[in-house]
């Protein structure tokens, strides 16, 4: 699991009961992307995955279904100018991240409220291959790799044809 230079992390893919998918805003910044945060010290990456729901976009694990997960961890490289000082402190070039796939089960109201990071201003739903044409350039093979990863239990959960 563990890997020098490659912090842990968890990506949230949260589709509403319409099966339109979550992307938030990064404050500040026209950068869109899923959820995502770091596993804390014994915390199983579901665990992670559940904390990070309610502190990144406010939604209580109750109120949702985990539909699945990728099975293997899918890793990025932050280009060494857009990594940030604690990134870098901790000497981390890169994330290895386990991907999650929810469902709203009851319409939840969306807050950044719970962030300690505060990392998101916005965010809207979208169909399931869009965030591909606006995540920034270095997550592009991890969101790709990631949406075809889950293509076919998204499709059946919502008996789409992708």
């Amino acid at each position: 699991m563990k890997e020098d230079g490659y912090r842990l992390n968890v990506g949230l893919i949260i589709a509403n009961q319409e099966g339109s998918l979550l992307l938030c805003k990064r404050k500040g910044m026209n950068s869109w992307q899923f959820p995502q945060g770091g596993i804390d010290f014994a915390e199983s990456p579901l665990e992670a995955a559940k904390r990070e729901l309610f502190e990144e976009v406010g939604i209580q694990s109750s109120s949702t279904k985990l539909i699945t997960s990728v099975d293997e961890w899918l890793k990025y490289d932050v280009p060494k100018k857009s990594r940030r000082k604690r990134f870098v402190d901790k000497r981390f070039k890169g994330q290895k991240q386990k991907w999650f796939l929810f469902k709203l089960i009851e319409d939840t109201k969306i807050s950044f409220e719970n962030d300690p990071d505060n990392e998101f201003d916005d965010y809207k739903w979208v169909s399931y291959w869009y965030p591909l044409n606006v995540i920034i350039s270095f997550k592009e093979k991890v969101y790709s790799q990631a949406l075809n990863k889950l293509k076919y239990s998204f499709c059946n959960e919502f008996n789409n044809v992708g």
